[in-house]
C-alpha cells in the first residue's frame, strides 16, 4: 500500500511540474531504471551472447495486458490508462491497483518522447530558440518537461513493478539523434532531433545525457504474449528469435522493428513472425500489434488482417489482448476518456 501511494504521489508530481527535472534528478532516476533493465531475469528477457537481457520480452500469458501505443509526451494518457478499469478484459479495478496486486500487466509500445501535431506551434517557437543558441528556451523547456516526464513515469512504473511493466523501443527513442545502429535522425515540423540533442548537451551533459541514452539502448524490441506479438512498427521482414535477442549487434533488427513505414514490410513477414514465436497458437488466430504510423479511427488492419495498428496522436487509444479468446479489434481496441481520478489530490 505504501509503495502504491508513493507512486501515485510521484506521478502526480510529474503531472503538476511546470519545468524540466534537474540534471541530478534526471541522472539518478534513469541510472536506477537502467539497473533494473540490465538485471531482468532470463525467463522474461532471454540474454544475448554478452549476458545482457536480449531484445525479446516474454509477457505473462495468464495476466490481462494493457498496451499503450505512442505516448509522445502525453503524460495525461498514462494517467488516464492507470486510472481506468477494464472490466470486459479482467481488470475490475483501476489499472494501477491491479498492477500493485499483480493482477495485470502494462506494455508501452515505444515513442515515449517528441510531441506531435498538438505542439506544432510550440516546435516553431522552440526552433527560434534553437537558432539563437537556446539563450531563451521557454518553449523547449515545455517540450522537455513533457518528454522527460513521460520517461520518468515509465521509470517509476518499471522500478515499482519490474516483472509486469515493460517498454519497447520506438524510432523516437534516439536522444543522440544518431544516424546508425538502426536509428535515423529525426525532423518532422522542424529539426526536432537536433534540437533535443543540442538542449540535452547544453543542460544535461555528462551523466544525465548518458543515462537517457543508456535507457533507450536497454529497451527491448519485441513483446511475446500467448496469442499475440507486439513491436513498435510492423516487422520489415521475418526476424527469428535469436536475431532479435542479439539486437544490440544488429542495426537491421532495430530499424526493422521501429522504423517500417506502411507498405514497406515484406509480404508474409507478420504471418511468419506469428508462426515462429507463438508455437502453441495457430497463426491464423493470432494477432500482431503495433503503433508507429497514425491511424484515422481507433485502429487499422494490415497484413491480411493479422497486423493491427492502434496509434492516434489526438486520442487515448489502448489495445487489450484477451487472455481466453481471440483478439477482436472492434472489442479490444478502446478509446479512453480523460481521467486522472487517482492523481487528483
Amino acid at each position: 500500500m505504501g509503495n502504491r501511494e508513493e507512486l501515485i504521489h510521484a506521478l502526480r508530481y510529474l503531472s503538476e511540474r511546470n519545468k524540466p527535472p534537474s540534471a541530478q534528478e534526471t541522472a539518478a532516476m534513469f541510472e536506477a531504471v537502467c539497473r533494473v533493465l540490465d538485471a531482468e531475469e532470463a525467463h522474461l528477457r532471454p540474454p544475448d551472447s554478452s549476458g545482457l537481457p536480449g531484445g525479446v520480452v516474454n509477457l505473462r500469458p495468464e495476466l490481462p495486458l494493457v498496451a499503450l501505443p505512442d505516448i509522445h509526451g502525453r503524460l495525461e494518457f498514462i494517467l488516464a490508462a492507470l486510472s481506468a478499469s477494464y472490466p470486459d478484459h479482467g481488470v475490475q479495478e483501476p489499472l494501477l491497483y491491479a498492477l500493485d496486486s499483480g493482477r495485470a500487466q502494462l506494455l508501452f509500445v515505444g515513442d515515449f518522447v517528441h510531441a506531435e501535431s498538438r505542439a506544432r506551434e510550440r516546435w516553431m517557437r522552440a526552433f527560434e530558440e534553437f537558432s539563437g543558441g537556446f539563450k531563451k528556451h521557454a518553449a523547449m523547456d515545455q517540450e522537455m518537461n513533457e518528454s522527460l516526464g513521460v520517461l520518468q513515469a515509465f521509470a517509476l512504473l518499471k522500478q515499482a513493478y519490474p516483472e509486469i511493466v515493460h517498454g519497447l523501443k520506438g524510432n523516437h527513442e534516439n536522444i543522440s539523434n544518431e544516424e546508425g545502429e538502426g536509428n535515423h535522425s529525426f525532423g518532422k515540423f522542424v529539426l526536432e532531433g537536433a534540437m533535443v540533442l543540442e538542449y540535452m548537451e547544453r543542460f544535461y551533459s555528462g551523466a544525465p545525457f548518458e543515462a537517457v541514452y543508456r535507457l533507450e539502448k536497454s529497451l527491448p524490441l519485441l513483446a511475446v504474449g500467448s496469442s499475440y506479438l507486439v513491436s513498435h512498427a510492423e516487422p520489415a521482414r521475418f526476424f527469428e528469435r535469436d536475431e532479435v535477442i542479439e539486437y544490440r549487434s544488429s542495426p537491421e533488427v532495430v530499424e526493422g522493428l521501429t522504423w517500417t513505414d506502411n507498405d514497406q514490410a515484406e509480404t508474409g513477414a507478420v504471418y511468419a513472425m506469428l508462426k515462429h514465436y507463438l508455437r502453441y497458437s495457430e497463426p491464423d488466430e493470432a494477432v500482431y500489434l503495433g503503433g508507429h504510423r497514425p491511424v484515422e479511427g481507433l485502429y487499422a488492419v494490415r497484413a491480411e488482417g493479422r497486423y493491427v495498428q492502434f496509434h492516434h496522436p489526438a486520442r487515448y487509444v489502448v489495445a487489450l489482448p484477451p487472455v481466453n479468446r481471440l483478439f477482436d479489434p472492434k472489442r479490444d481496441v478502446l478509446e479512453l476518456q480523460v481521467n486522472r481520478t487517482l492523481f487528483d489530490g
